[in-house]
């Protein structure tokens, strides 16, 4: 099955196929995820040797691979400054005390909002990021994830 290339923000086709942009983002969150349990994973070298890894294993589309690498390596690049912009949207919670999903899940948005040239609208980074914790995350993902990327959005 094919999709084309106006799924530009990612939301699923009329098959009901997530768009390749909302596959690249889900690549992105699954390594960012991943890292977090490999030694030395956020030292140089780490990341490159998972994006290489998980591309090869899953046989990753090149169309998805392509902007699911960029999203990958900017957050990797960028981690101190999003983990900062995400920390201080967050009210209550330490980012050491976040779950694994939503941080990196929160990361790729952030990463899309302020970093990314040219930037994701953030309604539309917002609203991909809330869809991808409800899939991967625990019921209450969605609000969190929500309710902080909102935040900042209203802060940009």
């Amino acid at each position: 099955m094919t999709t084309t290339k106006s799924d530009s923000a990612g939301a699923p086709n009329s098959n009901g196929v997530p768009g390749l942009r909302r596959r690249a983002r889900e690549m992105a969150v699954q390594m960012l995820f991943q890292l977090e349990f490999v030694p030395g994973g956020f030292q140089p070298g780490g990341a490159p040797h998972i994006l290489r890894r998980f591309i090869a294993d899953f046989a990753i589309d090149p169309e998805i691979s392509e902007y699911g690498s960029l999203l990958f390596t900017g957050v990797t690049e960028k981690m101190k400054e999003i983990d900062a912009v995400i920390q201080s949207n967050s009210a209550h919670w330490k980012i050491s005390r976040m779950g694994l999903v939503d941080l990196s899940v929160m990361r790729v948005a952030v990463f899309e909002m302020k970093f990314l040239n040219p930037s994701l609208e953030p309604k539309i980074a917002i609203n991909e990021a809330v869809e991808i914790a409800k899939r991967y995350g625990s019921t209450e993902s969605g609000a969190f994830v929500n309710g902080i990327l909102d935040n900042m959005a209203r802060a940009l």
